[in-house]
């Protein structure tokens, strides 16, 4: 019986790059996003690379309450699921204080809790079905508050501490806790960034995150060169050599 998984935010980005490796790989895979036919037209596509099934749903993290529907009709559809990645994100450049308090909201409600709710509602499912896999897609900015990413930064940190919450009270389960934390990675999402250190192509970092799922890792930095050495020393760095040069006021 071919393994499966279940995709947030699968219409494009990462989640596209994970979903297309793990049709290569023959899993039954379930593609969820908020833009019903990219999905369409990405579930063809799987489907010609060689996934074992394929079950495009319409999904939005933030409306909550349909999380665990969507993940009800994949188990149905599938007899059960191996792999559940909450990766489902947005990133807005929003410099504090400055009117874009909606935009603040909605990378909370998608990167924080809307993934916390995808994984709070699969925890149960895979233990009713004797283990299972969780995948939280996390980033280096949770390392450190960065200029213009203080919600983005915010809600990938807090990702990152429920994981490790997570991890540790299954550590007796047969729950496998992964946490991928990429750097830049060239998708849609950050293109518009004038400095993106180190980028790396998006078929190049889905192929390095699907191996580290299959490996069942516990948390890794994508690619691991250089970031398991900077993201730590990013804690280093005085904030006055992060803050942008002071905005010009016009006289009265």
């Amino acid at each position: 019986m071919s393994k499966s998984i279940f995709i947030t935010g699968a219409s494009s980005g990462i989640g596209e790059a994970l979903a297309q490796e793990f049709a290569r790989r023959g899993y039954a895979v379930a593609i969820t996003g908020r833009r019903a036919e990219r999905l369409e037209a990405l579930a063809t596509q799987l489907r010609g690379l060689g996934a074992a099934a394929v079950l495009p749903l319409a999904l939005d993290v933030t409306d909550f309450a349909t999380i665990d529907m969507a993940l009800e009709r994949a188990a149905r559809e599938f007899g059960r699921l191996d792999v559940v990645v909450a990766n489902a994100g947005v990133g807005y450049s929003l410099p504090v204080g400055r009117g874009k308090f909606e935009l603040v909201r909605q990378t909370i409600d998608t990167d924080l809790t809307g993934a916390i709710a995808t994984l709070e509602f699969a925890l149960p499912r895979l233990r009713a079905q004797g283990g299972g896999q969780l995948v939280a897609v996390t980033s280096v900015a949770a390392s450190r508050g960065m200029p213009f990413m203080g919600a983005y930064s915010a809600a990938k940190a807090g990702l990152h501490r429920y994981v490790q919450a997570l991890r540790a009270e299954v550590r007796h389960e047969p729950i496998v806790v992964t946490e991928l934390a990429p750097g830049y990675i060239d998708t849609d999402m950050n293109r518009m960034v004038k400095n993106r250190p180190f980028v790396i192509p998006l078929e190049r970092g889905g192929a390095i995150m699907a191996r580290l799922i299959e490996r069942g890792v516990g948390r890794r930095h994508v690619p691991a060169w250089p970031w398991a050495l900077l993201a730590p020393l990013t804690k280093l760095i005085p904030t006055r050599l992060l803050a942008p040069p002071p905005r010009k006021h016009r006289g009265s």
